[in-house]
């Protein structure tokens, strides 16, 4: 069951405030309805988290939010974030406040289940070396792999893992989705080392937790096999990057590509920008034309909602530190 919905006082005009400069399209919507108000960084936000009712974290690569928190007095009891991951929300005064927080969980489903299906396709059908022996004005005739008949780890199953195991599913990959804990058409945590080595692709589309952070380690890239590739769209710290730029150019695996780093932008000097066989792109999996305004609508949908007293949608666990899928997860692993 969802917790109930925050409190709007009556006869009185809530206060939204924005981290960002740029605040989301659409919010000219409640105009007559909301006071909003627009901060940049975490001094300004410090000053306006006492007075607002709602936040929306629309700079959801800002630190600000942990920043600005305060130890103790009024804070907004409704945090809304446009991003999928919350990690930068999970720390111990948000949590113990007692505000709600949701998330974007929904929006970027299909953007980033494209981008992993057509990595996947470009690493077998080796396009890459195309391009690269087409600006040699090389003709050099190579033999490519079946993606049909292939099988995938996905580790991460939300929305996201999900989505990303239908569509690499509809090209014939039989795909093993891997989550927390085990349950019907899902593989528990426990069981990823030995999957590991069965698999021509592991993607990683988890949340970040203290159980998922570093999981992809040198431990981790021996275990698969040496044709195999990897792909991380959840989060940078999900993976150990030394290990893996070492395991690279030992050939195991035979290829990646990162979407999400641990330090952003990826500084000039990292080793993974000429690690062998890696794909950098700068975190835009999700991003496609229109994102900003699919953004905004959700939240306006969210407080039309909150607005009405009705429950909210995207309702972040803070203790598990994602959106519930399984209704288990709220009860017996609390």
């Amino acid at each position: 069951m969802s917790p109930a919905p925050p409190v709007l006082h009556p006869g009185r005009t809530p206060r939204l405030v924005v981290l960002d400069d740029d605040p989301p399209p659409r919010l000219g919507r409640l105009a007559g309805r909301a006071e909003v108000v627009s901060v940049t960084d975490a001094a300004g936000l410090a000053a306006e988290l006492p007075r607002a009712d709602v936040l929306l974290v629309w700079d959801f690569l800002s630190d600000a939010v942990r920043d600005a928190w305060p130890a103790d007095g009024p804070v907004p009891r409704w945090v809304h974030t446009a991003s999928a991951g919350v990690d930068r929300l999970l720390f111990p005064g948000l949590a113990g406040s007692g505000a709600v927080v949701t998330n974007a969980r929904g929006v970027f489903d299909q953007p980033i289940a494209e981008y992993v299906a057509g990595l996947v396709l470009a690493m077998a059908k080796d396009l890459y070396g195309s391009w690269d022996l087409q600006r040699e004005r090389r003709w050099r005739h190579r033999e490519t792999e079946k993606v049909a008949g292939s099988r995938a780890v996905v580790v991460g199953a939300g929305p996201i893992g999900r989505r990303v195991g239908a569509l690499l599913g509809a090209l014939g990959v039989t795909v093993e989705l891997v989550g927390r804990r085990a349950r019907p058409g899902v593989r528990g945590a426990d069981e990823l080392p030995s999957l590991l080595g069965e698999a021509d692709w592991v993607v990683c589309a988890a949340p970040l937790t203290d159980a998922t952070r570093g999981m992809f380690d040198a431990a981790a890239f021996a275990r698969m096999r040496p044709g195999a590739r990897f792909i991380n769209v959840g989060r940078g710290q999900h993976v150990v990057e030394e290990d893996l730029a070492r395991a690279l150019a030992q050939g195991r695996p035979a290829g990646a590509a990162l979407d999400v780093f641990a330090t952003e932008p990826l500084p000039p000097d990292s080793p993974l920008w000429s690690a062998p066989g890696l794909v950098v792109s700068p975190h835009m999996s999700g991003d496609t034309v229109g994102w900003r305004d699919d953004l905004g609508a959700q939240f306006l949908d969210n407080f039309d909602r909150w607005e009405a007293g009705e429950p909210l949608r995207n309702v972040v666990d803070m203790r598990l530190g994602y959106v519930p899928s399984d209704p288990l997860d709220t009860t017996e692993d609390r």
